[in-house]
């Protein structure tokens, strides 16, 4: 049994319900921890995903219900299988079995605390490879600073700079602020990058963003505070990969792809403002090539 569960409030939501007697918050999450699936994803950013793959876990459910989200059934629907912490350690030692380059949680946040446990258990049994906790950024400091010594490298979204949009799209309050104060604790604790021999992150914080059609102002101030309240060292991934899934086929402004001159414009603020380090994906024509296609030099 969790303590954190009793009166949860790992996510900003702070719902307060007690999930040790299976009580569900806006998250949907249980006592229990539940998950889609765990795989070899070799598409990850390039000091990510290496040559080995990483070792993805897909937890299902999420505390925040963004209309696009390309993964919805897992995130929005709540697919997925029940499992123990005994179980969720077993599968990171499998993973590393694979010679996979870390264990990736995706979407981990509501699990934060059984994760922690899994860690530890995993660990005494031989997990060595660095843990990746890929997030949507709408997360509790105090849930980040708890983490601390179990995760090697930070995977956050920083989605909005626009809070209006985050309510319109995610359906969650203040993401700016929470994101930025989280994405802040993630970089004091684990401090600059390391990368190994072969260019592969042992250490660190990589942002993520996905540029929206119609919204390319909010990206250009999601970069722009980057640029200006974090250290140089930090490295971005610009994402291309939009495309209209789940409800934003129905938004009559997300219901498109990026145009070729949208993204322009943003690879041309990103030069002027001279972010230094990190990755971005090429344009696809085609829904199918919406496949990440990482240029490693901004």
């Amino acid at each position: 049994m969790i303590k954190q569960l009793e009166k949860c409030e790992i996510c900003p939501h702070k719902c307060g319900i007690n999930r040790n007697k299976n009580k569900i918050g806006r998250c949907k999450s249980k006592d229990t921890i539940k998950i889609a699936l765990y795989s070899t994803h070799d598409f990850e950013e390039p000091c990510i995903s290496g040559n080995g793959g990483s070792g993805t876990i897909f937890f299902s459910n999420c505390n925040m219900n963004c209309i696009f989200c390309q993964n919805y059934e897992i995130s929005q629907l709540g697919k997925g299988k029940e499992i123990t912490i005994e179980n969720l350690a077993e599968i990171f030692l499998k993973q590393q079995e694979k010679n996979v380059e870390n264990i990736n949680l995706v979407t981990p946040t509501s699990y934060a605390f059984q994760i922690i446990e899994a860690i530890k258990i995993a660990r005494k049994n031989g997990l060595k490879i660095p843990i990746v906790y890929n997030t949507n950024g709408y997360e509790n400091v105090e849930t980040i600073k708890a983490l601390d010594g179990y995760v090697d490298i930070y995977l956050p979204d920083l989605k909005y700079a626009e809070n209006d949009l985050a309510l319109k799209y995610s359906k969650v309050n203040n993401y700016f602020e929470i994101a930025t104060e989280a994405i802040k604790e993630m970089v004091k604790q684990v401090g600059a990058p390391k990368f190994n021999s072969n260019g592969i992150m042992e250490k660190g914080v990589l942002i993520r963003h996905l540029v929206l059609p119609n919204y390319i102002e909010n990206s250009k101030k999601v970069f722009k505070w980057i640029k200006n309240n974090l250290p140089s060292d930090i490295y971005v991934s610009i994402m291309a990969q939009y495309f209209p899934a789940y409800k934003a086929k129905e938004d009559d402004r997300l219901n498109r792809k990026l145009l070729q001159d949208e993204w322009q414009e943003i690879e041309d603020f990103v030069q002027e403002i001279e972010i230094e380090n990190g990755f971005i994906q090429e344009l696809g024509e085609h829904e199918e090539e919406y496949v990440p296609k990482w240029n490693v030099d901004f």
